[in-house]
């Protein structure tokens, strides 16, 4: 018998947010558009490789997905994203390296591992503002562009004055679905977990 259709997987607009007062490791929620639950994410804590879970509720019940970094440092990692349900990998995002210390880039990949497609943070004027003197986005929010077969499908913005850190994610550009939805799950939830540690 199949497994149930994903809520999450289906909806082109959703809003993930981080948790506050956590100490250690993150915790994501990911809401649709009039606050219903969608997904709760955990950032596993002491782990020298990033590895985050997205489960369907916050009781766990359900594994969505599963993100693994390939290495310790994260300035350049991959991080391979495997549909839980499945056990298939969907492809991996990875962080265009010292690029991304200055301006946010990362590269989406499919399941082959080849290049189809970028997530890249909105102005370099601003990107560099937000580093050095906006550090931590409260008020020159960060917005990604996001573009797979080279057209553009949507946007991840962020709240402005960032507290709690919130990222609307809008895929209504992508009317051919063509951007695995799985892959869009994970960028939001990189971004969340990495916030701060450009």
């Amino acid at each position: 018998m199949p497994a149930a259709p994903v809520p999450l997987f289906e909806t082109d607009r959703f809003e993930a947010q981080k948790k506050m007062l956590k100490l250690v490791g993150g915790s994501f929620f990911l809401r649709d558009l009039n606050g219903r639950l969608l997904a709760y994410s955990k950032q596993k804590a002491f782990k020298l490789k990033e590895d985050i879970a997205v489960f369907e509720d916050e009781e766990m019940t359900r594994k969505l997905l599963q993100i693994q970094a390939d290495r310790i440092l994260d300035y350049a990692a991959s991080y391979s994203v495997v549909d839980a349900i499945t056990n298939i990998k969907v492809g991996s995002l990875r962080r265009k390296g010292w690029t991304s210390v200055l301006r946010d880039s990362w590269e989406v990949l499919d399941a082959a591992g080849t290049v189809r497609g970028k997530v890249v943070e909105d102005n370099p004027a601003l990107a560099l503002i937000r580093r050095f003197i906006d550090f931590a986005g409260l008020f020159l929010p960060e917005t990604f562009h996001i573009e797979y077969d080279g057209k553009t499908v949507g946007t991840m913005k962020q709240n402005f004055l960032g507290i709690p850190p919130k990222f609307t994610v809008d895929l209504t550009a992508d009317v051919d679905r063509v951007f695995p939805r799985q892959l869009a799950v994970a960028t939001v939830v990189l971004l969340l977990a990495i916030e701060g540690r450009q």
